[in-house]
């Protein structure tokens, strides 16, 4: 999202300072929503022939992913007028602004945010355990990806107790960013390739 951290009266400032940025933020994140279901629904395809209810429950995970982050941002879009309320007021702001905006934005957006990492994980398990299993990629990609989303899945279930360093969840990147170039390259294997 693009906001300082802060108190909520800073944030709600620099939301409203930035509505642009902010609104394309949302924008995005809608897009990422909507890109973890077509990956998801593909990924489904392309592994359910090699065991159909282990991909349809990492389905399931994925798609409550995508669902969490889409519902998350009904909170970071109505902090837009509450942060234009905020701001118009100036120094007599009603204190339940604060209150509404410290809800929206903690309480819905970012634990939201949370919680579709926590799916994401939860998925990302299950579906490059699937990916070891059938050997469409090299059993050592499919191994950095479990245990990449594995230390996010700790690293997530803590960040629901206070904040956690962002060098938890880079594994995750390096690990997609190794198996996006491998699948843009060779593909996945062809089971007549046996």
């Amino acid at each position: 999202m693009a906001v300082e951290t802060g108190s909520i009266s800073d944030i709600l400032v620099d939301i409203s300072d930035n509505l642009s940025l902010f609104r394309l933020s949302i924008l995005a994140e809608l897009a990422n929503s909507s890109a973890i279901i077509i990956l998801a629904v593909l990924l489904y395809v392309v592994l359910s022939k090699h065991n159909r209810i282990i991909a349809l429950v990492a389905l399931g995970w994925w798609l409550a992913e995508a669902i969490t982050l889409a519902v998350s941002k009904f909170g970071a879009l109505a902090l837009i007028p509450v942060s234009q309320d905020f701001v118009d007021a100036g120094a007599s702001a009603p204190a339940y602004l604060q209150t509404l905006g410290e809800f929206l934005y903690d309480g819905l957006d970012r634990q939201g945010y949370t919680m579709h990492m926590l799916f994401y994980c939860i998925g990302g398990i299950v579906w490059y355990y699937l990916f070891f299993a059938s050997r469409y990629i090299p059993r050592p990609i499919a191994l950095l990806g479990i245990v990449a989303a594995s230390v996010g899945l700790v690293g997530t279930a803590f960040d629901f107790f206070g904040d956690v360093p962002i060098a938890v969840f880079l594994p995750i990147g390096v690990f997609e960013l190794i198996v996006g170039a491998w699948l843009m390259a060779r593909g996945i294997r062809d089971d007549s390739e046996t």
